[in-house]
Formats: structure tokens, C-alpha cells, sequence
């Protein structure tokens, strides 16, 4: 079964790596993933060097269909997150 990794995991690595206080790393990661959230919220594409790119799709409103009851119904109009990774990001996880 794979491992999940959590916040509080990547805040203890970070205050192992950094040597800052686990408060003080905490606040780092919640700044960094609030930071990531309002360039995503102001439609903004987002490139994270060496790791990857997350995009901002826009789906147009369709018509899907029900496979069950064969019902059409509309789905609204959206946006979806796309994530594309680096070829080094790529590369590291294919890497044995």
C-alpha cells in the first residue's frame, strides 16, 4: 500500500532539513499553499521550476448523458486544474 504523505510530514522534514521551528515551518508551508491558491483563484497559470506547471482550464458548458438512465443532462461550465510536470520532476520519479 502506498504511504500518504500530510502537511504534518512535510513540516517535520522541513524543520529537520531547515532547522527552523516547527511552528515557523508550518507557517512557511500554509503562506506557501495560500500563495498557490489565490494565483490559481486569480486565473493565473502557476510554474514551479523543476517540478512542474499548473494550468487553468475552462470546460464549456455541454450536454452529458446518464449511462444508466440514459438521461441527458447540461454540466455548467467550469474550470479545471491541470498539472504538468517537469521532464526533471519526469525523470527523478522514473529513476531507479
Amino acid at each position: 500500500m502506498k504511504e500518504t504523505i500530510t502537511k504534518l510530514k512535510i513540516v517535520e522534514e522541513l524543520h529537520k532539513s531547515i532547522g527552523l521551528s516547527k511552528n515557523e515551518c508550518s507557517t512557511f508551508l500554509e503562506e506557501f499553499i495560500n500563495k498557490l491558491q489565490i494565483t490559481l483563484k486569480e486565473n493565473k497559470d502557476l510554474k514551479i521550476a523543476n517540478f512542474g506547471s499548473f494550468i487553468i482550464k475552462h470546460k464549456s458548458a455541454r450536454i452529458g448523458r446518464n449511462p444508466r438512465t440514459k438521461e441527458e443532462v447540461m454540466i455548467s461550465a467550469r474550470k479545471v486544474l491541470k498539472f504538468v510536470p517537469s521532464k526533471l520532476l519526469i525523470n527523478k520519479i522514473n529513476k531507479k
